[in-house]
């Protein structure tokens, strides 16, 4: 009984070792890129909010549809159509 109780002490404090945001509550957050260049290396498409629609056009890639990306690199999108650095 008592080795059982060691073996959950011990799971309990590995868990949170291993996965520390997730039992901290705490949500990574994206990643903001400075410019066009930099993002497209990562997403060549860009990003966009769900549903969103290109206003310029054609695109030859598919962007990343992404709440949490495209908001932390809204000020990437010129056009304001919804997709950040699209190509």
């Amino acid at each position: 009984m008592k080795s059982r109780k060691k073996l959950l002490a011990l799971s309990l404090i590995l868990l949170t070792f291993a996965t520390p945001n997730v039992a901290a509550g705490i949500q990574p957050t994206a990643k903001r890129y400075q410019n066009c260049t930099l993002l497209r290396n990562r997403y060549p498409g860009g990003v966009a909010m769900p549903g969103a629609v290109n206003s310029g056009g054609s695109i030859r890639n598919t962007p990343k549809y992404s709440t949490k990306l495209y908001q932390a690199n809204k000020h990437l999108d010129r056009d304001n159509d919804r997709i950040a650095c699209e190509n």
